[in-house]
């Protein structure tokens, strides 16, 4: 046994070690690869001394989502709620892509922790605190989504990615698969070549960041909007 793995051994084995073991090791081989025996060497102890500290790998992956919630900022005192709102945003972005597991095990989860209810419960708070009404809330909470958690579904990085074809393939084949794309799907191929980037902060491609804060953006505008119109869901009576 090596030494540091010996020093390992020794550290008493509690919750917390186990869940920063976890985060760790699902950082560095993926969130498919970590399995309780697999943290279980990592940690230097038997499987069986891991479920002490945690029923098993469903509590594991809750427990993970309530550390990524952790690293998520608090609201900002004082700030407008259009400027807190955007900064958790930001943050929660920035805590999901240090951990590239983190969204699939976030869309993964059926059962919402404490954590993961205060966390919904603080960020609603902040539109409530800027004077939002219950009802303008409640279908800004829907418009947001996931965005909420710092994420969203992509649009167009399948499709840019079938209009540019391997570098191995000859040049002959990639002209007549652009052409055939030129003609089937011209709208598509038109702004998917237009998202084609050299200088994306990410590759080819779209700049995953300036999209998300783009879209972020315009809706916190419409927001500001409607909550200045006194918007509500309820029809006007004639």
């Amino acid at each position: 046994m090596t030494q540091q793995a010996e020093r390992m051994r020794r550290i008493p084995l509690s919750r917390d070690r186990v869940l920063r073991a976890a985060v760790a090791l699902a950082d560095e081989v993926g969130i498919e690869a970590l399995s309780m025996r697999r943290l279980a060497q990592e940690l230097g102890v038997v499987p069986m001394a891991l479920y002490k500290h945690v029923a098993g790998k469903e509590e594991l992956l809750d427990a993970m989502v309530d550390a990524l919630v952790s690293e998520i900022d608090p609201p900002v005192p004082g700030a407008g709620w259009r400027d807190a709102v955007r900064l958790r945003v930001l943050s929660a972005r920035a805590a999901l892509l240090r951990h590239p597991w983190a969204r699939q095990v976030l869309e993964s989860r059926t059962n919402k922790t404490p954590a993961v209810l205060g966390y919904m419960d603080s960020f609603i708070g902040m539109f409530l605190a800027g004077g939002f009404s219950v009802d303008l809330t409640h279908h800004v909470m829907h418009a947001l989504g996931s965005r909420m958690w710092g994420f969203t579904q992509e649009l167009f990085d399948d499709a840019a990615a079938s209009a540019e074809q391997p570098a191995d393939f000859p040049p002959e084949a990639q002209a007549a698969m652009l052409r055939e794309m030129a003609e089937r799907y011209p709208n598509i191929l038109k702004v998917a070549a237009a998202s084609a980037h050299e200088d994306s902060v990410v590759g080819r491609g779209c700049d995953d960041q300036f999209e998300f804060e783009f879209a972020l953006d315009l809706l916190l505008a419409g927001f500001e909007r409607l909550h200045r119109q006194h918007w509500t869901s309820t029809p006007k009576s004639l």
